[in-house]
């Protein structure tokens, strides 16, 4: 099943996606997906819904993010082999855990801003993980579970003040705009394994990113039962768990994003964004 969430002028509305990729609306049936909306018997009971009976909505209907009410977006740093080697940093023994801000959310089609006094604006193609039960300390066996599905995801970062700013790097992941999420929440059971999606990203129209979650050091359950040791998880909570080889600052000389810059990415039955750079008011 696939669910998304449009803008209809100053609202968000709830929606699932029919078997011909044309949202209905979900409005009479849930306030939104987000908390409840995303237990287990909440899920099934969408599943149940014939598309058929709900309202279409207008093909051109904007996209927010597929889910509401995200209490905490949890990054993590340096998850896939490839990518540690183009840094030319060590592979972790341990998850690598930052956060991004919530005001950084944003839809799958709208423009990334690029900060003032910005100068490396990275990229990082990530699939996302929604949480779904509640849980802390998840054992790993148990951890899948409690995700209610996935989405396609970007770590925006910019760079120097991720690693030149002082502190951690959290204000370089953080600005508005810089976590778009969807088109789509797949619920779990739409993808039978997490760990062989095809994630890919361009820019101006060249091939940056081109990876697969299989390479991942950590894979989806470790983290999440990693993640529920530090703090408990929530549903509507979203894991971003790294990005593939391909990043600007990998590059020798690294080539940053411009305004003007067009970024598109994809990932296997999760759909694609396409984002305009654009200069921070």
């Amino acid at each position: 099943m696939r669910l998304a969430r449009y803008r209809e002028g100053s609202t968000v509305r709830p929606a699932l996606v029919d078997d011909g990729g044309r949202l209905r609306c979900l409005s009479a049936v849930i306030p939104d997906i987000a908390g409840a909306a995303l237990l287990p018997a909440a899920l099934d009971r969408l599943r149940s819904i014939d598309p058929a009976t709900l309202p279409a909505v207008p093909v051109d209907a904007p996209l927010a993010p597929p889910v509401g009410g995200i209490g905490k977006i949890v990054g993590v740093g340096l998850n896939y082999r490839d990518h540690a080697a183009e840094t030319g940093l060590a592979l972790p023994a341990e998850p690598t855990l930052f956060l991004k801000a919530t005001s950084a959310l944003a839809g799958p089609d709208d423009p990334t801003i690029m900060p003032r006094e910005a100068r490396s604006l990275d990229w990082e193609v990530e699939l996302g993980v929604v949480v779904g039960r509640p849980g802390a300390y998840i054992p790993e066996e148990c951890a899948p579970d409690h995700v209610a599905g996935y989405c396609l995801g970007i770590d925006f970062s910019e760079r120097d003040f991720q690693f030149h700013r002082g502190g951690q790097g959290f204000k370089g992941k953080s600005a508005d705009s810089f976590a778009p999420l969807g088109p789509w929440l797949v619920t779990r059971d739409a993808v039978p394994d997490p760990q062989a999606l095809a994630l890919r990203l361009s820019v101006d129209g060249v091939e940056r990113q081109a990876g697969s979650t299989r390479d991942m050091i950590f894979p989806v359950a470790a983290l999440v039962a990693y993640v529920s040791r530090f703090m408990s998880l929530q549903p509507g909570d979203v894991i971003l768990t790294g990005t593939p080889a391909g990043v600007a600052m990998g590059m020798k000389p690294p080539a940053y994003l411009a305004v003007g810059s067009l970024v598109e990415a994809s990932a296997d039955g999760l759909g694609r964004q396409v984002h305009r750079i654009v200069a921070a008011p």
